[in-house]
């Protein structure tokens, strides 16, 4: 029990830490603010919720008390809440009954939450903090983007040439979708570093999962269009509406990529094209979209599931099914 208060306590003051480094304007704290989540995220899934609630509570209570409430607040919601949340989801599991096995009684299997699942409740939660974000601007689109044009327009003031106040309302325009779009990616992956770093110490409680498998429920798609369709409204409704389709989009390209290792599974440049695909993405960029097409194209086609039917049972067979695959042959030849 004291060394979990004390785990909790270490990690609620370094993400605490974290957060707060961004007052200081140094291009480091730029990347510890995204990475402020982590050392809650690694209390949950290593030490248990419970131990990310006690060291949110204590990051977000010091940082009230030196910096204000206004601190607090967005600590809470941006950071410990989405940690707690997502470590609390991803340990979410349940018994289930296995199949009766003929060399004996069946070994307990355990049924853990679905990992399309947890990067919904991702999107969601990028999408909820760059709304509370863009809302501490103003409560009309009006006043968000005006706000925004000036704050781009400061910063590129006499550092572009031509005309910056064109160049500064497009930014502004298309803000709120960047913020999103990082937002998902960061809590993401604050997570899957948390998971890396938990199971490389032993202490993740659940196997883990497979990512090529990684597939959104189908509602989202409908979710999706509702969006794309809410932004033609304009106004605060189509700026949280351009938010939510960025994100979700953002969900489906992981999708995608998840079915790009799929399709790949079996070549022999596998490797090399996975390196290239990759390092496009980070290099360009565009290639997102991309992945955004193919992770959307595989949830109304099932691309996973049509290359699983058509591929030689054997390959996909673990060791375990072989195992008993052989002892059944070799019983009944008895």
């Amino acid at each position: 029990m004291i060394s979990s208060l004390l785990i909790a306590l270490a990690a609620g003051a370094a993400s605490a830490v974290m957060f707060a480094s961004i007052i200081s304007g140094a291009l480091v704290s730029i990347f510890l603010f995204y990475l402020a989540p982590l050392p809650l995220m690694v209390a949950c899934l290593g030490w248990g919720p419970m131990t990310a609630t006690i060291g949110g509570i204590a990051a977000a209570t010091s940082l009230g008390l030196m910096f204000g409430m206004g601190y607090l607040a967005i600590f809470a919601i941006t950071i410990a809440l989405p940690a707690w949340w997502l470590g609390h989801l991803a340990l979410l599991g349940r018994a289930v009954e296995a199949p009766a096995s003929v060399t004996g009684p069946a070994e307990p299997k355990s049924e853990w939450y679905p990992i399309g699942r947890i990067l919904l409740w991702i999107a969601v939660f990028a999408s909820i903090t760059t709304m509370a974000a863009l809302l501490t601007l103003g409560t009309d689109s009006e006043t968000i983007l005006g706000t925004l044009k000036r704050s781009f327009g400061r910063i590129m003031a006499g550092r572009t040439e031509g005309d910056s106040d064109t160049i500064a309302n497009t930014i502004a325009m298309i803000a709120p979708s960047a913020a999103s779009v990082v937002a998902i990616i960061t809590l993401t992956l604050n997570l899957w570093l948390a998971g890396r770093i938990t199971s490389t110490s032993g202490r993740l409680k659940r196997p883990w999962p497979d990512l090529h498998t990684l597939a959104l429920p189908p509602m989202t798609l409908v979710v999706l269009c509702v969006a794309i369709a809410l932004i033609f409204l304009g106004g605060i409704v189509g700026i949280f509406a351009q938010i939510v389709s960025a994100t979700l989009l953002m969900a489906y390209a992981f999708t995608g990529f998840a079915t790009l290792h799929a399709l790949t599974t079996g070549l022999g440049s596998r490797t090399i094209v996975l390196s290239m695909v990759y390092a496009m993405t980070l290099v360009l960029g565009w290639p997102i979209l991309v992945a955004a097409c193919l992770g959307l194209a595989d949830a109304f086609f099932g691309f996973r599931q049509r290359l699983g039917e058509r591929r030689p049972p054997h390959r996909w067979r673990d060791k375990a099914s072989l195992q008993h695959l052989t002892t059944s042959n070799t019983n009944k030849e008895i």
